[in-house]
């Protein structure tokens, strides 16, 4: 018997990411472990540094799991503000191995 392939599945971040919605961002993520993943940052505005922890900690966990996690449609905002605070965003892509 085949293994069952997860399905992948799009998380659109808040145009707020502040540390309010940090808990709220883990827990989609977290929903969403085993399965290959988009996050749409279009609508970010700003972003708080516990959020930016977030991402940070799903990518290498989608990583370790050997998963897609790919940040597309990135604001200005959050592009600037993670360069800001020392994260390439073009670096917490992961790809399926």
């Amino acid at each position: 018997m085949a293994a069952k392939k997860a399905a992948s599945g799009t998380v659109a971040l808040a145009p707020v990411l502040d540390l309010n919605e940090a808990s709220a961002l883990h827990g989609k993520l977290m929903t969403m472990r085993g399965s290959d993943i988009v996050i749409d940052a279009s609508a970010v505005e700003r972003v708080g540094v516990q959020c930016a922890q977030v991402l940070v900690a799903g990518a290498a966990a989608w990583q370790a799991d050997k998963k897609s996690f790919m940040i597309e449609k990135a604001s200005d905002a959050f592009e600037k503000t993670m360069q800001l605070i020392g994260i390439d965003p073009d670096k917490m892509v992961a790809k399926e191995i």
